[in-house]
Order: C-alpha cells, then structure tokens, then sequence
C-alpha cells in the first residue's frame, strides 16, 4: 500500500533535476519557478484513467469529467452505502466489454468502441498496464488497441505506467498554453522544442496544462 502510494503522489520524483531540465526552457523557467516541486499525478486504477482518458478525446476536461460520471452511473456496483457524494464504483472491465457505451453516453461510436477495446484487452491481457520498458513500447502497447491513438496512449503512459517522458503531443491544452501571442504552435513543432525536456517531457505537460488551468479560471 505504501508503495503503491508513493506512485501515485510522485514521491521518488527528484524536483531538483526536474527543475534543471525544464528550466532552460523560456516558456517553463517561469512556471517552474512558480511551482517548484510540481509533481505528476499517477492513477490508483490505471483501467479508469485509460477510459477516462478515451471520454477526453476531443472533449473539454469538464465534458469528459461528465461523460465520465454519466459511465459510472450507467455501468458501475453501486455501493451498499453511499460514501459523501460516492456512490457508484468506477465499473471494472468485464462491465464494459459488451456494453453499449456510445448509447448510454450519447457519443460517438467509435469512442464507445474503444472503451469496449479496452475492456476486452484487460481481461485478456492482465499486465496490460505493467511497467513497460519504454515509452515506444508503452505506446506500442497501447495503439494496438482499436480506437486508441497517439495522444490516448501518451496520456495512458503518463498517469498510468507513470513514465516521466510521455507526451500527449497534439494536446489543445498543452498548444494553448505555448501560445505567448504569436500563435500557438503545430504538433510538430511542440515535438521538435520539447526534445530538450527530455527525460521529462511529462512534467513539461504538467507544468503548461496547470498553467493553461489557471489561465482559463482568470477569463
């Protein structure tokens, strides 16, 4: 429990080197400075965020927040008594694998496809979200999986496997937040400029999302 504790709140992260890294880079400096010490946040069950990680394509974070809960009342076991608000638990693989999820939710099918793709690959693959050995391989992975793309298995790898490198590259929010008024940049671009964030090009993304964040409450 304690270590699985550990990962989830980014314990064995070392800020110092993070900072190092990140710090060359004029658009993070200040952010880093800002928030010394930002940790990457991991999962406590990493098939929840793989499908809510499926919800965000396309999606604002607070529709996929919604599609999200609209999922967990749909399909989850709802408790014998209810904990706070709490009341459903998140609904395990074999709950999904043959659900019509683009119904219940009212979204595109093939978004629903995919959650069914990730059900049925966790139950048939139960080190489906095992330690990989890179973040190709994680990737790999996970693309395998119909419905699932670039951007889906960066994020999956991020907060699920907690690889530090993951990127989500052609992320709204991450291009939004390089965007210091010239015009945000391409996909392309972004990966070209964050090759020196390597090895952390996650808590570059974590850096900019919670940037763009803070932005976004001051409109």
């Amino acid at each position: 429990m304690a270590e699985r504790l550990r990962r989830l709140f980014d314990c064995d992260a070392d800020p110092a080197a993070i900072a190092a890294c990140l710090s060359g880079e004029p658009a993070l400096a200040g952010l880093v400075a800002q928030r010394p010490g930002l940790r990457l946040p991991g999962a406590w069950d990493p098939f929840e965020t793989a499908c809510r990680a499926i919800l965000g394509q396309q999606v604002s974070v607070a529709a996929a927040i919604r599609l999200a809960g609209r999922l967990v009342a749909a399909f989850g076991t709802r408790l014998a008594e209810p904990v706070g608000g709490l009341t459903h638990v998140f609904p395990a693989p074999a709950a999904l694998v043959e659900a019509d999820v683009s119904l219940a939710l009212n979204m595109p099918r093939s978004r629903g496809a995919a959650i069914q793709a990730m059900a049925a690959a966790a139950l048939a693959d139960p080190d489906l979200f095992a330690p990989a050995a890179t973040l190709e391989a994680a990737v790999l992975r996970f693309t395998a999986i119909r419905g699932i793309g670039p951007w889906t298995a960066q994020y999956i790898a991020m907060r699920a496997l907690k690889l530090p490198d993951a990127l989500p590259v052609g992320d709204v929010g991450l291009l939004r937040a390089l965007d210091v008024g010239a015009g945000r940049p391409s996909p392309a671009a972004l990966l070209a400029r964050a090759e020196a964030w390597r090895p952390y090009r996650a808590y570059a993304a974590q850096h900019l999302w919670t940037a763009d964040e803070a932005a976004a409450r001051t409109w």
